[in-house]
């Protein structure tokens, strides 16, 4: 039986809103941060060593005039290596124990087994296709459980959360020397600081291109409404759900 529109069910737990929020700030901070550093060489590489003329895989060149990532993207705005290091090791701390945090919590309230739990039934094809169709139609709810996540929103959470942002993390600590001393086997799992680094790079676009993607979800799926439910945790069923 479909929930009656203009129903207000809870939606997101506390922990939840909590993590969401802290982690949107540091990833801002990070992405602004993190391309100021790539402006110091902005080049990436394969392997263990990389310098100016190495072979690269990747220039900013190549994405930007001028070989550098322009003032407006990056924090500061103005080149300064060693103030975007303190900015980026500083939230990037606030996002690793926030996550941390955010996944024990998760645990022991059964918000992953009971809301992000993938089922061998969610995958089949014909499941995918009419998620997918009801996505294009811009309906993003089931009408008798709307608090259930559907399949597409199950599998991007579950590889950010997973998946690329422990993959920063890790690839991280792998560009660090005190930690590579302490941790040798970092450097060894990635094959080298700079493969570590463009790991790192390729996992900022995929989080970069999900939080593009969520902004314009969210704004077809009513901006005030996804908002409200992300703050107060209550979320009212659109009046052309299940329709």
């Amino acid at each position: 039986m479909a929930t009656p529109p203009d129903t207000i069910i809870r939606r997101h737990a506390l922990a939840t809103r909590l993590w969401h929020w802290v982690t949107a700030v540091s990833v801002i901070v990070l992405l602004g941060s993190g391309l100021m550093i790539l402006n110091a060489h902005p080049h990436l590489y394969w392997g263990r060593y990389g310098a100016n003329f190495d072979p690269a895989w990747f220039h900013v060149g190549w994405v930007f005039e001028g070989g550098r990532v322009p003032g407006w993207m990056t924090i500061p705005e103005s080149y300064n290596l060693a103030l975007a290091r303190r900015w980026h090791l500083a939230f990037a701390l606030v996002l690793g124990f926030a996550l941390l945090a955010f996944m024990i919590v998760s645990l022991v309230n059964r918000h992953f087994q009971r809301d992000l739990r993938v089922r061998a039934r969610e995958l089949a094809p014909r499941a995918l296709a009419h998620d997918l169709r009801e996505h294009l139609s811009f309906r993003f709810h089931d009408p008798e459980n709307p608090r259930a996540y559907n399949i597409f929103q199950k599998l991007s959470y579950v590889g950010i959360i997973f998946v690329a942002l422990p993959g920063l993390i890790l690839t991280g600590l792998a560009m660090s020397p005190g930690m590579d001393a302490a941790w040798p086997w970092l450097l060894d799992i990635f094959g080298g600081r700079q493969s570590a680094r463009s790991i790192h790079f390729i996992l900022m676009i995929a989080v970069a291109l999900f939080i593009i993607v969520h902004l314009a979800l969210v704004l077809l799926a009513g901006v005030w409404n996804e908002v409200r439910s992300m703050i107060t945790g209550k979320w009212r069923v659109p009046e052309d759900h299940g329709a």
